[in-house]
C-alpha cells in the first residue's frame, strides 16, 4: 500500500487528517516526561505501556526511530471543556479504537505499532497491578506523551491543526511502520 492510499484510507474510515512523515523526522522532547510523573491520567506506574515501565526517553524515541516511517492519524472532537475527564476519555477511547481498526487494516501491507492518544487500555486492570506479565504484549500501546513526541511541532510540520479553538479538541495517534 502506497503513502498516498494510507492517508486517503484513514481519512475514508474517519479521521480528520492524516499524513505519512519520516521517523527521522519527527519531534522529541524528553522533558515531556514530566507530564507522564505528574500523573494526571492515573496510570504512572500501574500500566506496561506508561512509565516508568514502557522505557526510558531514549527507549522510546529509539523504537520509533527503528522503523521507517509513522502515519500521523488526527480526529477533531467536540468537547465544550477540554478539562473534563469524562468526555475527554470517551473521545480518545473512541480515537484509539479508530487507529487500532486501521491498524488492523494496514498490517496487511506492513508491520508496525501503535501510539495512541492515551496510555493503553486494553484491560480494565493492567496486568501489572497483579505482578502478571502483559495479556496482550502484541497490541499494547503507549500515548504520545510518553514517547516524549512534540505532537504540536508534529502537527504542525504536517499542515494539521494542533489547536482547533473553542469547543473543539484534536486528538493525534500514530502508526509507526517499516
Amino acid at each position: 500500500m502506497t503513502n498516498e492510499q494510507m492517508v486517503s484510507l484513514a481519512k475514508a474510515v474517519g479521521f480528520t487528517d492524516a499524513a505519512v512523515v519520516d521517523t527521522k523526522t519527527i519531534p522529541f522532547e524528553p522533558g515531556f516526561r514530566v507530564c507522564c510523573e505528574e500523573n494526571s491520567c492515573g496510570k504512572y506506574g500501574i500500566n506496561y505501556a506508561c512509565p516508568p515501565d514502557c522505557g526510558t526517553t531514549d527507549h522510546m524515541e529509539q523504537r520509533v526511530r527503528e522503523k521507517r516511517q509513522a502515519l500521523l492519524l488526527q480526529t477533531l472532537w467536540e468537547i465544550d471543556d477540554p478539562m473534563d475527564p469524562v468526555e475527554t476519555k470517551a473521545a480518545k477511547g473512541k480515537h484509539n479504537r479508530m487507529v487500532r481498526d486501521l491498524i488492523d487494516r494496514l498490517e496487511q501491507a506492513h508491520r508496525g505499532f501503535m501510539i495512541g492518544a492515551s496510555g493503553c487500555n486494553l484491560c480494565a486492570r493492567c496486568a501489572i497491578e497483579d505482578h502478571e506479565p502483559c495479556r496482550f504484549p502484541a497490541l499494547q500501546f503507549s500515548c504520545m506523551s510518553a514517547f516524549c513526541i512534540y505532537v504540536q511541532k508534529l502537527a504542525e510540520q504536517c499542515g494539521m491543526e494542533y489547536d482547533a479553538g473553542p469547543g473543539l479538541v484534536a486528538l493525534f495517534g500514530m502508526y509507526v511502520f517499516d
